[in-house]
């Protein structure tokens, strides 16, 4: 990953604002180096008309804070290697930059099918399918196997990924006992006794022979569909990708997304377990990885098991499992590099990886649950997506806050998540409301989140965006298993530690959720705490470890001589090739060892309370959806990010912001504030003051500094490296207030948008 941000340091953002400050009208807009404020937007066939951008982006630009939108196509038969698609996209690129909104665009393969299949048309995915058939001692059995549908939101008022021809694969013949497949009967009859009756994009059909010698017999019939998208394995797909990239580089946009990459959907994992993504190149690959074990072979007995082989079940199951996580790890960085190198350094790579919001059963089959490789600058999320989740890849990508794509059918509910999404750690990439009442037509849907005071609630959780570069801090790690919560045959499959994290952050101790396939992503820092980006834990649990590699083991071997207290929860008796290895003997002495989820948080918030280590507000809010039900903050409390900022927030009744009117405590130090909505403040190591936000401040009294001021004033004021005070004031007409401009010569002018009517 490049070492360069798209958002500039504290000190470089102190001269960038010093250049502006004095302009003659204070902008809507954050400057570009600041945390950018996001929205998305569906280009359907309205906006392909001549013209057709303008209204959105006038709006926008009037009404909304909105300075990087993350923009894509929702249109039939627009393609991005469309002449009049490129066109337009650079006509509607230019037109936001002068309204100063930059436009960030999907360019991403799915939004060109019809011209991958063109260039590739052996390189399209397949998905085998495998379906069982009860034999008879006479005559023929026919077995027909019907292909899919599959779409998505890509898909969303254009074709689908539909299925195209079909083929026989191959057909297996064995006997069935109390524990699986009898190995020793399982038979290769494709080639004796079977005829293909038919073979389509609809259905594969075939007659199977039967005779006394098949009496008491099952066949299993595995038939390939192939699919309207590209091969996640296919060989021209990252060249096919970067071509893309390249066609946009004079358009001026400000950065590119890749949304929800992966296989096709699969909404509910497929629990029978009988259909795979395929492909020769897959396999191929697959056979490269396991010695020349026949794919075909191995998912027959990844799906059925047999008497005898769990290991080597156990094991296929890993190797599959992990060859999606890496490959498809592998698009999204040569996306991200490709679109550093098209460009410039600080492009905005976007969005997010997260697709079935939820690190589960959906996930495995679509990406191999690859968020925490899916390389970005910014931490990027969307939906009901577990909190533990965001803070992680906060963490994992150095980025000061996550950006989740939000959505709800009820307008009312971004009010809250405005809030709740701060307090968290946070930010709202806005999507329009959806689904939308079809009566109040498309526009209500952008439209009504520009009414009411959701953009002045905005404004003011936005000065949090100039005094720091901090994520939220974690006090917490669950590193769990990545390879035995996606292996079906294992002992916790589909166990991502949640319920740990979730009683974790109930009682106010948020902790970031890690998979253990990043664990050389782990430190040790300097005064012997595990780490992760810049996050110090206090304790550390590592989640139902089987199948993990001994490099976990080695590196909680070290950490057991330093300060983290270290947990566990499950056994571990076998490595990644499910032969067997004592991971818990491998694992220190000092690691406590607990038997559930339950006890084990009791025993962690036992031991943060021993420690010292201080609550902030309790997730109490259950956000619920795609099947999941997930705690989240409230719309009012308290956090505290790693660089010592502590921050009070409330919005819970008026979505501009409660009033404030404190007395507290930061690190031994009293401060007493009056402000509305937002307070962030940081102390040096004398107490004194280092950095504040606040939204409508009258007054702050903080060690030696105190201000009063006569008009409730939206405010952001820190000291640089150098002792010097830097500030921006928001929606704040005349002259700068005496009271500050005695502590800085210069500052930048924010105004907050007027409300649509």
């Amino acid at each position: 990953m490049s070492a360069t941000r798209p958002l500039s340091s504290l000190s470089v953002l102190a001269a960038l604002l010093a250049s502006q400050a004095g302009a003659a009208e204070p902008s809507h807009r954050l400057p570009e180096g600041v945390m950018p404020e996001m929205a998305v937007w569906g280009w359907t066939l309205e906006e392909f008309k001549p013209g057709g951008y303008r209204g959105f982006l006038d709006m926008a630009a009037k009404h909304s804070t909105y300075n990087v939108i993350t923009t894509t196509i929702r249109a039939p038969l627009k393609e991005l290697t469309d002449e009049d698609v490129y066109k337009q996209i650079k006509e509607g690129t230019a037109y936001a930059r002068s309204l100063g909104i930059r436009i960030a665009f999907d360019l991403d393969v799915r939004l060109a099918r019809r011209a991958f299949q063109k260039a590739h048309p052996d390189e399209l995915q397949e998905m085998l399918r495998l379906r069982e058939f009860d034999l008879r001692d006479a005559g023929e059995v026919s077995a027909a196997i019907g292909s899919t549908d599959l779409g998505d939101h890509y898909t969303f008022r254009t074709t689908h990924y539909i299925p195209l021809s079909g083929r026989l694969v191959g057909v297996y013949s064995y006997v069935r006992g109390p524990q699986g497949i009898e190995p020793d009967t399982v038979e290769d009859i494709t080639a004796k006794g079977c005829k293909v009756v038919a073979a389509s994009a609809r259905e594969v059909k075939v007659a199977i022979a039967c005779g006394e010698a098949t009496k008491g017999r099952k066949a299993c019939v595995l038939a390939a569909f192939t699919h309207l998208t590209p091969d996640v394995f296919a060989p021209h797909l990252l060249g096919f990708q970067r071509e893309i990239i390249q066609r946009y580089a004079d358009t001026g946009l400000a950065g590119v997304c890749k949304d929800e990459w992966g296989f096709p959907p699969c909404y509910d994992g497929c629990p029978a377990k009988n259909d795979y993504w395929f492909s020769k190149s897959l396999a191929d690959e697959y056979g490269k990885r396991t010695g020349g074990r026949d794919l075909v072979r191995d998912c027959l007995l990844m799906w059925a098991g047999e008497r005898g082989r769990v290991p080597e079940r156990q094991a296929a199951i890993n190797v599959f499992q992990e060859m999606s996580r890496r490959r498809n790890a592998e698009i999204e960085d040569d996306f991200y590099k490709a679109t550093k190198a098209t460009f410039g350094p600080a492009a905005i790579v976007a969005t997010h990886p997260t697709w079935y919001p939820y690190p589960g059963v959906q996930e495995f089959k679509k990406n191999g649950l690859d968020w925490w490789a899916a390389t970005r600058d910014l931490a990027q999320t969307d939906e009901v997506t577990p909190y533990c989740c965001r803070t992680s890849l906060a963490k994992k990508w150095g980025s000061p806050v996550w950006v989740n794509m939000y959505y709800s059918a009820k307008r009312a509910d971004y009010d809250k998540a405005l809030w709740a999404h701060a307090l968290g750690g946070g930010r709202i990439n806005y999507h329009p409301v959806y689904p939308a009442p079809e009566q109040k037509g498309r526009n209500w849907a952008y439209d009504s989140l520009l009414r009411g005071g959701l953009m002045r609630g905005e404004c003011r959780v936005r000065l949090l965006n100039f005094i720091t570069r901090a994520p939220l801090d974690c006090p917490v790690a669950v590193v769990f298993g990545h390879a035995c919560a996606m292996n079906w045959a294992g002992p916790a499959y589909a166990d991502v530690g949640m319920a740990l994290t979730d009683a974790l952050w109930r009682a106010g101790f948020p902790a970031d959720l890690i998979p253990s396939s990043d664990i050389a992503s782990l430190k040790l820092s300097d005064d012997g705490l595990v780490q992760y980006g810049p996050q110090r834990y206090a304790a550390v649990v590592l989640y139902h470890p089987e199948f993990d590699r001994p490099e976990t083991a080695a590196f909680f071997e070290r950490a057991a001589g330093g300060k983290t207290a270290l947990f566990r929860v499950g056994n571990w008796t076998a490595g990644p090739d499910a032969k067997p290895f004592d991971g818990n003997a491998a694992l220190p002495k000092a690691m406590a060892v607990l038997p559930d989820a339950a006890s084990c948080a009791k025993a962690v918030v036992a031991r943060l309370g021993e420690r010292g280590v201080a609550p902030q507000t309790g997730a109490g809010e259950r956000m619920t959806g795609f099947g999941y039900g997930m705690s989240a903050p409230p719309a009012a409390g308290r956090c505290r990010l790693v660089d010592g900022t502590e921050i009070i927030l409330s919005g819970a009744k008026d979505v501009a912001g409660d009033p404030i009117r404190s007395a507290l405590e930061v690190k031994g130090h009293k401060i007493t504030v009056d402000a509305t909505g937002v307070v962030g403040i940081r102390l040096a190591a004398d107490g004194s003051l280092e950095a504040l936000a606040a939204g409508g401040l009258k007054r702050i009294e903080a060690g030696a500094l105190k201000l009063a001021l006569e008009q409730a004033t939206d405010i952001a004021l820190w000291r640089d490296a150098a002792g010097k005070w830097h500030g921006v004031l928001q929606d704040c007409p005349g002259p700068v207030p005496p009271p500050l401009t005695a502590l800085a010569a210069d500052w930048l002018r924010l105004s907050v948008p007027p409300p649509l009517p």
